[in-house]
């Protein structure tokens, strides 16, 4: 059974644009609450809450963290930088999942997985502190040998394969060979004793071929989710994409 984690950064992204002079998080006129999105998302069977807290606040806030920390019932999944300032955070959140991703203030997402080759030493403190403090410790990477190979090497369990490249090409002729790209990287580390999750561009039409890929243990998704969700509402949503998951 692949687990689905839902991603709630947009629907803070929501609130902030109207709302992100306000002082405040929740309360009064500010909505939507994306505390309230992720126990509703836990109630239509998410198996997970996933948050990306980047450097600059663009979506969610530090207290939206603290609050589903205080708040949900599965667990939390805290995406971020690899940097001294976020470890510091992180180590006094204590969520059950880190997952170290890439930054970069210009883009809209994510865009590419983090470069563990280029940064072996910074990912490496960074592993080690969270890994001492309990945290359970993902890098999100492109399905890339090298990248894989180090990741294991630096001692993180789990790696988080970025699907974004074949999401972007879904619909044109290098669909099959992104999709191959994946399959590859999800057995190279499951070979080398990594758990393997993928998130990044996933929605309830693509899902039916990542979904084949092999050895995959959790998915990480939102912006489809969010999407869904605005004419559907939360659990309907949610409750759709674990039945897509399924297959």
């Amino acid at each position: 059974m692949i687990l689905l984690g839902v991603n709630i950064d947009h629907c803070a992204t929501l609130r902030q644009a109207r709302y992100r002079d306000a002082g405040a998080t929740t309360g009064g006129a500010v909505e939507p609450d994306p505390v309230t999105f992720a126990l509703l998302a836990e109630r239509a069977g998410a198996d997970g809450i996933t948050v990306h807290l980047r450097e600059d606040r663009r979506h969610i806030q530090e207290r939206d963290v603290w609050r589903l920390r205080e708040c949900i019932g599965t667990r939390l999944n805290l995406e971020m930088a690899c940097t001294p300032a976020m470890t510091e955070l992180a180590l006094k959140l204590k969520p059950e999942f880190v997952c170290l991703v890439p930054e970069n203030r210009q883009e809209v997402t994510t865009e590419g997985g983090l470069d563990v080759t280029g940064n072996r030493e910074r990912v490496r403190a960074c592993v080690d502190a969270l890994k001492a403090a309990g945290i359970q410790v993902s890098l999100f990477i492109d399905p890339d040998e090298p990248q894989i190979e180090l990741s294991a090497r630096l001692g993180a369990p789990y790696v988080e394969l970025h699907t974004g490249a074949y999401a972007h090409a879904f619909h044109t002729a290098r669909r099959a060979a992104e999709l191959q790209r994946l399959r590859l990287g999800a057995v190279r580390a499951h070979d080398l004793g990594l758990i393997v999750n993928a998130g990044h561009g996933i929605n309830y039409v693509n899902i039916a071929e990542v979904r084949t890929l092999p050895h995959l243990h959790e998915l990480n998704i939102g912006h489809s989710i969010v999407s869904r969700a605005v004419f559907t509402g939360v659990e309907e949503a949610v409750r759709e994409m674990k039945a897509r998951i399924r297959g």
